[in-house]
């Protein structure tokens, strides 16, 4: 990469001012970075021209966003493909833990799993990129339902009905998932053992778009033998960091999804 320009860097400093305050004037700009008043002025008179300040109807020495930033905006987000930048957060967690790392979705009762990156270990998780699984048996699954408003989890899994098991870990009752589905929204992240797969263990976190949605979670898949509560949890601190990452490149800025 080539030296930065000074004035670019200036004219994005003043754009990202606004990303916490709506309406500033040229004395706010001044007094918050320091710029020569007349640099400032040169800055917002060239921002303002490309419509990427506008300002304030009634207040002229009063200036936000412009029209310009929402194009731009627009446009990045109609390039933003889950699956595309799943695989590139996954590649990034299993680079780190050399694990099986998932991306997943949720669709109905069930995760598809949307992105994958694998552990280079002898033992390792097999499994696939467009593989469903019952959500109730995932931590993937568990994370996304609990992100759920609880009559929507009432719909998918009707109380009294005996849940589909998948080894003799599985949750059984609507009950069960329920209570589970607490402790997980009280935690932050989700983790199951030999619930899909008798010899794995997984941690889960949520990723949300620009929106806060909760819109897909990652998982941390390990081979029991390599599972013990000290990598329980430091798996949960990874996977919720990458989903972080993720959340981000999918346009979130922070906050609770």
């Amino acid at each position: 990469m080539g030296r930065s320009v000074p004035a670019v860097v200036r004219a994005l400093d003043i754009l990202e001012l606004f990303g916490s305050s709506e309406e500033l004037s040229i004395p706010d700009i001044h007094s918050r970075l320091g710029f020569p008043r007349t640099s400032v002025h040169e800055l917002v008179g060239t921002l303002v021209e490309r419509s990427y300040l506008a300002p304030v109807p009634g207040q002229p020495h009063r200036f936000r966003l412009g029209v310009g930033v929402f194009h731009l905006g627009a446009a990045y987000a109609e390039r933003l493909d889950l699956a595309r930048e799943g695989e590139a957060a996954a590649a990034d967690i299993a680079a780190v833990c050399d694990e099986t790392v998932h991306v997943a979705v949720l669709d109905g009762r069930s995760v598809v799993y949307v992105a994958k990156a694998d552990s280079t270990h002898p033992v390792r998780m097999v499994s696939a990129v467009g593989r469903r699984l019952p959500a109730h048996c995932t931590a993937v699954g568990l994370m996304l339902l609990a992100s759920l408003e609880a009559g929507r989890v009432d719909e998918l899994f009707p109380p009294g009905e005996k849940l589909p098991a998948l080894t003799p870990n599985s949750l059984r009752s609507p009950k069960q998932l329920r209570e589970r589905l607490a402790r997980i929204r009280e935690r932050g992240h989700a983790e199951e053992y030999c619930e899909s797969n008798d010899a794995v263990a997984c941690v889960a976190a949520p990723v949300s778009d620009r929106d806060g949605s909760t819109v897909a979670a990652v998982s941390i898949s390990v081979p029991t033998m390599r599972w013990s509560p000290e990598r329980a949890a430091e798996l949960a601190r990874l996977v919720g960091k990458g989903a972080e990452a993720l959340s981000g490149r999918l346009g979130h800025r922070g906050g609770p999804g």
